[in-house]
């Protein structure tokens, strides 16, 4: 079981939620004066992303801590995706680790463990919100309240025609108020102001997030694995000394931890080539599709 799916039926579960995503973060290393100790870190941190199961549905971004020493997932905040205020990718221009979320209580800096790990989280949350908040314009501001108020203005236009036929009085204003009332509230319900997103690269936010989704999950794949090869090879007894079997044993482990990680860094450099093929394919079949439209806009004519 993967540290998702542990924190998912550890976490959100027994709670009626659902992850959605996961990352590792840790702070934003900011400048100490030299005389003092630097702090030991003794716990992992995660930001997850998860949507409840029941309506009405609510999109939660959740902190998650594990302490050293422990096998078990503590969950410490909880915000609601009204409370987000922006997303900054803080570079639009090459993957990094750094991001930051704005939320209406202050400010989170933080860096996950990889770039891959961080686009796959925003691409995530980018695309949840938007669909958040397409169901939410659509359920809450015309089934809910816009929906009520029409049961509520059926209603009266029947009494209206019950009085008229019973008899007179203000059977007219009393059928037309109600659909007065029903646009006049219409035109003054406000959806909630979502988040902005800004200096995130425009394969997060695009339409190919399938695609750039699959290659970020096999870059932070790899680069995990990577990072395990590299533990275990400084756990691993240092070369001439033991035995002369021993130094031999150790030599075998380094030639393949090496070859390991230069068949890690091509599949990298695969992906990365795949990424921008897809991102050139991308463009040029935009601008075929706009072409198309001039020339059938012109030829309607």
């Amino acid at each position: 079981m993967n540290i998702q799916s542990a924190i998912n039926k550890e976490v959100f579960i027994p709670r009626d939620e659902r992850l959605l995503v996961a990352v590792e973060v840790q702070r934003r290393k900011r400048k100490r004066m030299s005389f003092l100790p630097t702090p030991t870190k003794d716990y992992n941190t995660f930001i997850c992303v998860s949507v409840t199961n029941t309506a009405p549905y609510q999109l939660l971004i959740t902190k998650v801590k594990k302490f050293g020493g422990s096998s078990a997932f503590t969950r410490r905040s909880q915000w609601i995706v009204e409370q987000l205020r922006q997303v900054n990718g803080i570079n639009s221009n090459k993957d990094s680790p750094e991001f930051d979320l704005v939320f209406d209580s202050g400010v989170d800096q933080w860096v996950a463990a990889s770039s891959a790990e961080k686009c796959i989280f925003i691409q995530v949350l980018y695309h949840a919100c938007q669909t958040y908040w397409k169901g939410k314009a659509g359920s809450l501001g015309k089934a809910g309240i816009l929906g009520k108020l029409s049961k509520l203005g059926e209603k009266r236009q029947v009494s209206g025609a019950a009085h008229m036929e019973g008899g007179p009085g203000p059977s007219v204003s009393s059928a037309v108020s109600p659909r007065r009332t029903l646009q006049a509230r219409r035109k003054s319900y406000i959806p909630p102001k979502q988040a902005d997103f800004i200096n995130c690269q425009s394969k997060l936010t695009g339409d190919a997030r399938a695609m750039n989704l699959v290659i970020y999950r096999c870059k932070a794949f790899l680069n995990r694995m990577k990072n395990v090869m590299v533990t275990n090879q400084h756990r691993s007894p240092g070369q001439g000394t033991g035995q002369p079997w021993q130094r031999v044993t150790g030599s075998t482990k380094e030639n393949v931890v090496h070859r390991l990680n230069v068949a890690l860094g091509e599949r990298g450099n695969k992906l990365t080539r795949a990424e921008d093929k897809t991102a050139e394919l991308l463009h040029k079949a935009q601008h075929i599709a706009d072409t198309a439209h001039k020339l059938s806009w012109k030829y309607s004519k």
